[in-house]
């Protein structure tokens, strides 16, 4: 029925002193300390390309281990398309999701709020996603072949909870009566083979926030989404190690505003008792002692859980998938003024959209990563104090801006704030792609459980309304430029954390709703060409000035060099126990900056019959951990951690460790030299 095509490629870049997820208090983590120290698992972006027989039209899903998809990153992906491929893959027909992914280096942003909490556009991050990206679109073009898609849905359980209940009540009881669950249970599977049968990969959404690994971590890694892939991978590609094989398995973000993996909920930190509360705040220390807990024992632990729910339902939904896509592919984009939208409520009823602006319980934080000093979730007042250094240092929100932005009391006033840049876009994109029966809505930001509900059903309808009938519709998170959440009207006026990052206001929604009927209408009318291209957005030069440490000389211990071994490993190990080993280490960026493909670190086992070493396990590995300690004068440890596997082999194993040191060879020029460091070998019984 199509011609289909898979890829995936690393797009993992500095492991080492950038910043982690990358927003003030909150991306989601308060953290300008959370800066990567390691590597537990790579990153990825996995390309699938879906054609019609006669190659006439086609679009194209990525899902990238990231954050979110920045305007910046998206705006030159499509440069390097363009000079590649021509028209073939464009606007309209390339939608680019993050899986929202916490742990991923950052600094890959133009808008100013954005640099500040990434430390600057951090090029070796941002050049790697880019490359990353595209290689995974050329693989996926590369492998065109004729195939099938089939669909299938069912129910993840005891994998998600409501963060922000309160603000879920405000709806209207009459449309919460509709819903099991203050959460979206469904999964939506998409599963492709070629015209042999052979299986060539999925794509999953199901809404979570992958913030499994909490603001404590700085080993970049893809959380629980990455760990269902990571298994799904693993068990479709035999006997290939992480990374590697042909088969590829996404598991995309979607309407996950207000949804977290933490199933054990907020507790206070300090005395064990429940603030499950509409301010998330402990009777004892406030707002920044609530937290929720995952289901495990830590928050390795709690990830693995997560991802492997996650990963089972998917893998049934996979083997019973029956329902076939067919029909044509379109696509539909346009890039809108988010800032100022004119809003038909309904037949007599005008509002507005607003300048930017994020409120004060945006600096509280979620229970998933409590924000800084003594803000709350819930503010609907300002605060005196803060109101005052905000007015002296950035200057107070004009009085129209307050107004639209009401009950939100401001914090920053974002849409008014141009020094150097722009501190938030004002130029958005919205985007649906339909290939038979399905539409995937691509949404550039986090909409909550309703609003993602209302949304669907907006767009259904008015599919339905044209005669295109029983349309899928799945919401794509996170796509093509970030622009915060997206709560409904009602949330918005108890204004939590979500709310309070609704940032054009309290009728985002209902523009949203607006925009994306449009782009179906004109899918379902066949009118595409007639849509406004609406007013580009803007690329601005941003100098190469970061917050992040220069790389500098590397330096050994007296009489020793890169890659000795400093604390040697035990002789002998069970399963389920870790091997620890300790070497000389360098810098990890100078690696990241040779190669986009750089693998750390290698677990061998010997082979006595042809007296050779076989790599079982490499750095993008579940099961091995990279860290980097960084010391004074250029030097730095790397420890690596192997947590053996329950069905490993018995035998003869070592650990293998491969870096680059930076050596000064005059004032302006320095080279990056490779090294490697192996252990002693060690016995597995």
């Amino acid at each position: 029925n199509y011609l289909l095509g898979v890829g995936r490629a690393d797009c993992t870049g500095p492991v080492a002193e950038i910043p982690l997820a990358t927003l003030p208090f909150q991306m989601g983590y308060a953290n300008l300390d959370q800066v990567g120290g390691g590597l537990l698992t790579h990153l990825y972006s996995r390309a699938f390309i879906v054609a019609e027989p006669d190659d006439s039209r086609r679009v194209v899903f990525v899902s990238a281990d990231i954050g979110m998809v920045s305007q910046r990153l998206r705006l030159e992906v499509l440069k390097k398309l363009k000079s590649k491929y021509g028209d073939l893959y464009r606007q309209d027909n390339v939608i680019l999701s993050g899986t929202h992914t916490h742990s991923g280096p950052g600094g890959y942003f133009q808008y100013t709020l954005f640099l500040i909490t990434s430390k600057g556009l951090i090029r070796p991050s941002l050049n790697a996603i880019v490359n990353g990206i595209v290689k995974s679109i050329d693989i996926a073009h590369q492998n065109m072949k004729r195939g099938r898609v089939f669909i299938n849905r069912g129910t993840v359980e005891n994998s998600q909870i409501n963060r922000s209940p309160f603000s879920y009540l405000e709806n209207p009881a009459s449309e919460r009566s509709r819903y099991s669950s203050n959460t979206d249970k469904e999964m939506v599977m998409l599963k492709m083979v070629d015209e042999n049968g052979q299986e060539l990969g999925l794509i999953s959404w199901f809404a979570v926030h992958p913030v499994s690994m909490n603001n404590t971590n700085h080993l970049v890694n893809s959380d629980n989404v990455g760990y269902a892939s990571y298994l799904f991978e693993q068990e479709k590609n035999k006997g290939m190690l992480a990374g590697e094989g042909s088969f590829v398995a996404a598991f995309a973000s979607s309407n996950l505003g207000d949804v977290s993996p933490n199933t054990k909920g907020p507790f206070c930190v300090n005395t064990g008792e429940s603030c499950n509360n509409p301010h998330s705040t402990c009777p004892v220390g406030g707002a920044t002692m609530c937290m929720a807990m995952g289901p495990g024992s830590d928050m390795f632990d709690s990830t693995r859980i997560i991802g492997q729910n996650i990963y089972l339902k998917a893998r049934e939904l996979f083997e019973n998938a029956s329902q076939e896509i067919t029909g044509p592919i379109s696509s539909a984009h346009q890039w809108v003024n988010m800032s100022d939208v004119l809003v038909e409520l309904n037949a007599t009823h005008k509002v507005r959209t607003c300048k930017p602006a994020l409120g004060h319980s945006f600096a509280a934080g979620t229970i998933d990563g409590v924000g800084a000093f003594n803000f709350t979730q819930g503010s609907v007042e300002g605060d005196p104090f803060w109101d005052e250094i905000r007015d002296q240092l950035l200057g107070e929100p004009s009085n129209e801006t307050k107004a639209c932005h009401k009950p939100k009391p401001i914090l920053f006033s974002t849409g008014e704030m141009t020094w150097p840049h722009p501190w938030h876009p004002d130029i958005v994109d919205v985007q649906i792609a339909a290939m038979g029966s399905l539409a995937i809505v691509a949404v550039p930001g986090e909409l909550t459980t309703m609003s993602g509900r209302r949304l669907r059903e907006a767009v259904k309808r008015e599919f339905d309304s044209h005669g295109t009938l029983r349309m899928d519709v799945v919401i794509a998170g996170l796509c093509n430029v970030y622009t915060h959440y997206i709560t409904t009207y009602e949330e918005y006026q108890v204004q939590r954390y979500e709310a309070a990052s609704t940032i054009y206001g309290p009728h985002t929604l209902s523009a949203y709703i607006q925009l994306y009927r449009g782009l179906a209408r004109a899918i379902a009318t066949d009118t595409v060409q007639d849509l406004p291209r609406g007013p580009e957005p803007p690329v601005f030069t941003i100098g190469n000035l970061t917050l992040v440490p220069l790389l500098t000389a590397d330096r050994a211990p007296a009489s020793k060099t890169f890659g000795d071994v400093l604390q040697e490993l035990r002789q002998q190990y069970r399963v389920r126990e870790v091997a620890e080993v300790t070497f000389v280490g360098a810098n990890p960026r100078n690696s990241a900056e040779n190669a986009t493909e750089h693998n750390f670190l290698t677990v061998e086992r010997y082979n006595s019959t042809s007296d050779s070493w076989h790599v079982v396990q490499n750095d993008a590995s579940w099961d091995t951990r990279f860290y980097w300690t960084k010391g004074f004068f250029g030097r730095s440890n790397v420890t690596i951690e192997w947590h053996i596997p329950p069905d490993t082999e018995q035998g003869i194993y070592r650990i293998r460790y491969f870096g680059h040191y930076r050596k000064n060879l005059s004032l302006t020029h320095a080279v990056s030299i490779p090294f490697e460091g192996t252990s002693s070998a060690f016995e597995i019984t």
